[in-house]
C-alpha cells in the first residue's frame, strides 16, 4: 500500500520544520549574545549549566526533597544558589548537602524558605518584577558597565543578583534595585573582579 501526500500536506510539514529552525536559530542567537557580554569562560558557562542539570537530578533523586519542596538552582561562576521553599528545616539543609556535594560546585548559597510552595500568582509577579529589574539596570551609566552581565533570580518579591562585576557596578544595580516597586529584598551572590 502505497501512501500519497497532498502538496498542502507538504508545505504544511516545510512550515513546521523551518517554525523549529527559526526557533533554534533565534535561541542560538539568544546564547551566543550572551556568551559575547559575559565575563565567564565558555567552559564555565557551560559547567553552570552542568551543574544546575546534576543538582536537579540529585535533588528530585530524593523523595522526600522532591515531594516536600519547591527548589530552583542557579549556578552562576560555579557558586550555587538554592531558592524556593522546603516543608522544613531538614529539607532545607538537606538539599543544600546534595548540591553541596555535585562535581565543581565552588559554593552554596542556600536561600531557600521554609514554608508551602509559592502560587501561580506569586510566580508571576516575580518574572514581571525579574524583567523590570533587568530593563532597569539598562540605566546604569558606568562606563564599561554591561547589564547582561547580572544574572537576576527572584523570588516571593526578593532580587538575587549574580554576576561577575565591580564593587561600583554593584553597588549601582543594588542601588536601582532596591528602588524598585514590588521589591522586598535585594540579595547580593556577586562575585567582585
Amino acid at each position: 500500500m502505497q501512501i500519497k501526500f497532498s502538496p498542502t500536506l507538504y508545505i504544511l510539514l516545510a512550515a513546521l520544520t523551518l517554525q523549529g529552525c527559526a526557533a533554534a536559530i533565534v535561541g542560538g542567537a539568544a546564547a551566543t549574545a550572551t556568551i559575547i557580554h559575559d565575563r565567564r569562560t565558555t567552559g564555565v558557562i557551560v559547567e553552570d549549566q552542568s551543574i544546575e542539570l546534576k543538582a536537579y537530578d540529585v535533588l528530585k533523586k530524593d523523595p522526600k526533597i522532591k515531594e516536600h519542596t519547591n527548589i530552583s538552582v542557579t549556578s552562576y561562576n560555579m557558586v550555587v544558589l538554592l531558592t524556593g521553599q522546603a516543608a522544613n528545616e531538614n529539607l532545607r539543609r538537606k538539599a543544600e548537602q546534595l548540591v553541596t556535594g555535585v562535581e565543581r560546585v565552588r559554593r552554596v548559597v542556600n536561600e531557600i524558605e521554609i514554608g508551602s510552595a509559592s502560587s501561580i500568582g506569586e510566580d508571576s509577579r516575580d518574572v514581571a518584577l525579574t524583567s523590570e529589574v533587568k530593563l532597569k539596570l539598562s540605566s546604569i551609566d558606568i562606563p564599561g558597565f554591561d547589564p547582561l552581565r547580572v544574572k537576576v533570580v527572584t523570588e516571593r518579591g526578593t532580587v538575587f543578583l549574580l554576576g561577575l562585576i565591580t564593587k561600583q557596578e554593584g553597588d549601582a544595580v543594588t542601588e536601582v534595585v532596591r528602588h524598585i516597586s514590588g521589591v522586598r529584598r535585594v540579595v547580593r551572590v556577586f562575585e567582585y573582579i
